[in-house]
């Protein structure tokens, strides 16, 4: 007996999903996760505070980027949602008008969580190097661990990981430093 043949996902799909649910098409599948517990929304939140004052706002740092907190990213027939993306603003001097990026971001950073960590790493990964994101960083609070990479020649290649205390000065964003502990609450 054949298989029945997989229904296509559209965006339609997508904005059916209840509001309490993360909802990204990866790869042709809709997948959906629970909104982030507490000890990823922590990781999420105080690495944003740690990066916009010195690369967004300028104080402190070069500024020049653009940060942002949960972006929708449509790149060709993803929809993406990382739990921060970063774009140089050389490359967008401007906000989009749209609920969405279409423009690859230069850096995207995956908080991993039990529920979504095979999914980032398995399906969304290989998406953002198949687009060009040029650096992904990886942050999991349970083992408290930043995986820092770069894009060469079409392939993720791992720059450092960190643990404990380390110094957090890892490309793109290396012209400051903070503690890693400062993600853990």
């Amino acid at each position: 007996m054949a298989e029945p043949a997989e229904k296509e996902v559209s965006y339609e799909d997508l904005l059916q999903v209840p509001d309490n649910l993360v909802a990204e098409i990866v790869g042709g599948r809709l997948h959906t996760s629970p909104r982030p517990a507490p000890k990823h929304t922590w990781a999420s939140s105080s690495l944003g505070d740690e990066l916009v004052g010195p690369y967004f706002k300028g104080r402190g740092g070069p500024g020049g980027w653009w940060i942002l907190d949960e972006p929708e990213l449509h790149l060709g027939p993803d929809v993406l949602v990382p739990d921060l993306a970063g774009w140089r603003r050389e490359r967008m001097p401007e906000l989009p008008e749209t609920a969405w990026f279409e423009l690859v971001p230069d850096w995207i950073c995956e908080i991993l969580s039990p529920s979504t960590q095979r999914l980032d790493r398995a399906e969304k990964m290989p998406s953002y190097a198949e687009h060009g994101v040029q650096w992904l960083w990886l942050i999991d609070p349970e083992i408290r661990t930043l995986e820092a990479y770069e894009l060469r020649q079409g392939r993720w290649t791992l720059l450092t990981v960190l643990d404990e205390d380390k110094p957090v000065s890892v490309v793109p964003f290396d012209a400051t430093e903070f503690p890693l502990s400062a993600l853990w609450s």
